[in-house]
C-alpha cells in the first residue's frame, strides 16, 4: 500500500480547523443549556452528539468496501468508548458551570497526567525534565483556577475529572494502538456512547418532543451541528495525522484554548482576566512540550490516529 504524500501545512490547516471545531461545540452547547425560554437538557444534548456520530459513521462504513464494522476488539472498543463518554459528560455539564476557555485549558492537563499514569500503570521511566513539566502545568492549573478566591468553585471539578478520565483513555489507547482501524473505532465509539445514553434519556423522565416543541428551530439546527462539530472535529484530526508528522500537529491542538476565547467572547461577552492568560499560556507551553518529549522519546514521526487523539469532546 502506498503511503500518502507527506503535506504539513494541510496537516496543520486540519488540526487548526478540529481545534475550531471543539471550540465552537463546547460554546454552543454552554449557549443551548442556558438559553431562554427555554434549555436543551445536557444529557439530551450529549445523547445527540454520540448518536449523530453512531449514524454518520455507519453511513461512512457501509458504502466503503475497505472498511468493516466487526471490531477484533470488543472489550477494548467498550471500555474506550465508555472513558471518551465519560469525559465528554463531564465536557458537557462542565461549560454549563464555567467559561468554556478556563474549562478548556483546565482539561487540557491531559498530557502531563498521561506522564503520570503512564509511569504508574505501565511502568514507564520519566525523566525529571518531564516531571518538571508536570509540576508547571499543575502550576498553570493552579493560576487558573485559583483556589480559595470563589472564581469558580466546585465547577473546576468538572475538568479535573475529565482530564483525569481522557488521560485514562490515552493510557489505555497507548497499550492497545493499532490494533483496529481508526474509522472502525471512530463509529463503535459513537455506538458506545449511543449504547449507554440512550436508555438513561429514556429512563431520566425527559419528554424529547416537548423539549423541541418548546425551543424554536434554530435549537434543533444548532443540535445537529453539535454532533458534525464532534464528529467531523475528530475526522479532521484523523485526516491530519495521515498526512503529517505528529510531532509537527500536536503543538496546534492548543489553539483551542485561544479559538475557545473567541467564540466564548462572541456569544458570551466573556474573556479570561490577565491571569487567566498566562495560566493558560504556562498550561499550553507545558502540554506541548511534554507531547513532544513524549512523540520524540517513542522515536516515531506518527502514531495511529487513535493513539495520537489528545481532544475528546
Amino acid at each position: 500500500m502506498t503511503k500518502p504524500p507527506v503535506r504539513p501545512l494541510l496537516g496543520i490547516a486540519l488540526i487548526s480547523a478540529m481545534a475550531l471545531c471543539f471550540a465552537s461545540m463546547d460554546n454552543i452547547v454552554r449557549w443551548l443549556g442556558s438559553a431562554t425560554p427555554a434549555a436543551l437538557p445536557v444529557l439530551l444534548m450529549l445523547s445527540a452528539r454520540y448518536l449523530f456520530q453512531a449514524v454518520a459513521m455507519a453511513f461512512w462504513l457501509a458504502f466503503d468496501h475497505r472498511l468493516s464494522f466487526r471490531s477484533e476488539h470488543p472489550r477494548f472498543q467498550a471500555l474506550r468508548g465508555l472513558l471518551l463518554l465519560a469525559t465528554s459528560g463531564f465536557s458537557f455539564y462542565g461549560v454549563q458551570h464555567m467559561p468554556v476557555p478556563e474549562f478548556t485549558a483546565i482539561n487540557m492537563l491531559t498530557p502531563v497526567l498521561v506522564t503520570l499514569l503512564a509511569a504508574w500503570l505501565l511502568h514507564e521511566q520519566v525523566s525529571r525534565w518531564r516531571w518538571a513539566l508536570v509540576g508547571t502545568a499543575f502550576a498553570g492549573a493552579l493560576i487558573v483556577i485559583r483556589p480559595g478566591s470563589g472564581l469558580f468553585g466546585w465547577a473546576v471539578l468538572f475538568p479535573l475529572a475529565g482530564a483525569v478520565t481522557y488521560a485514562s483513555f490515552q493510557v489505555l489507547t497507548r497499550r492497545l494502538a493499532g490494533l483496529e482501524n481508526p474509522l472502525t473505532t471512530h463509529f463503535w465509539t459513537g455506538l458506545v456512547g449511543s449504547a449507554v445514553l440512550l436508555p438513561l434519556l429514556w429512563a431520566s423522565g425527559i419528554d424529547v418532543r416537548a423539549a423541541f416543541a418548546a425551543v424554536p428551530a434554530t435549537h434543533w439546527a444548532l443540535l445537529a451541528l453539535v454532533g458534525a462539530l464532534g464528529t467531523g472535529g475528530h475526522l479532521m484530526l484523523i485526516l491530519a495525522l495521515g498526512v503529517a508528522p505528529t510531532a509537527a500537529l500536536m503543538p496546534f491542538v492548543y489553539l483551542q484554548i485561544g479559538a475557545a476565547a473567541l467564540v466564548g467572547w462572541w456569544l458570551f461577552g466573556h474573556l479570561p482576566d490577565f491571569w487567566g492568560w498566562v495560566g493558560m499560556a504556562v498550561i499550553a507551553l507545558s502540554g506541548a512540550t511534554s507531547a513532544w518529549l513524549n512523540l520524540r522519546g517513542a522515536g516515531a514521526p506518527r502514531l495511529s490516529p487513535v493513539a495520537a487523539d489528545t481532544i475528546a469532546d
